[in-house]
């Protein structure tokens, strides 16, 4: 092989030369929940193209962003049942100057859904600011926050507040993190905030 092409990456007919039959299949109570509920499947295709491209590169290390909070949970636990020897490093969200989360999926945003954007991390960070302060009500808490929400404009799929260990619903004393998926316009943003 040239040594000018010998670093390139594969192409995608050398990582599929025939359909991908084998998958991984990560566990239904953390990969059908909150994402995996409203994107069926999702996290079997994550966790198969990952393991595949952790079997081509070998890394002793790989950074998954923290704004995934569940895809970057399921990708530790897939490295720990198969007993890689892979460090799972979480990439801190990076937010514009108002605290709007940054991804790819704002360049779909017009200007004025940009500037609308920024309330999902508020609804998230007034969650975390009540449960801060001692709320209890948790279910009354998330249905205020999709109620906020929707009264602005947006379809929410979830804004809920869950243990940090396992997603799962909290008990009290439970480290907790706020988690939200919504629609603004035809773009789909999600976002979280460890409390």
């Amino acid at each position: 092989m040239p040594a000018a092409t010998c670093c390139l990456p594969p192409s995608e007919q050398e990582l599929y030369p025939e359909p991908q039959t084998f998958k991984v299949q990560p566990p239904a109570e953390l990969a059908d929940i909150l994402e995996g509920y409203f994107r069926p499947g999702f996290f079997v295709g994550v966790c198969t193209v990952v393991m595949k491209m952790f079997a081509c590169v070998q890394p002793r290390v790989a950074v998954f962003g923290q704004k995934d909070y569940q895809q970057q949970m399921i990708l530790r636990r897939m490295v720990q049942q198969f007993a890689l020897p892979i460090e799972i490093v979480a990439g801190e969200t990076t937010r514009a100057e108002n605290g709007l989360a940054l991804s790819s999926r704002n360049g779909y945003l017009s200007e004025s859904e940009r500037a609308e954007a920024v309330h999902l991390s508020l609804a998230l960070k007034a969650m975390a600011t009540a449960l801060k302060a001692g709320t209890t009500d948790i279910a009354a808490l998330e249905a205020q926050a999709m109620k906020s929400l929707t009264a602005r404009g947006w379809q929410p799929d979830y804004l809920v507040a869950r243990r940090r260990s396992d997603l799962q619903l909290p008990a009290p004393g439970d480290a907790l993190v706020v988690l939200g998926a919504a629609k603004i316009g035809a773009t789909r943003l999600i976002d979280n905030l460890e409390v």
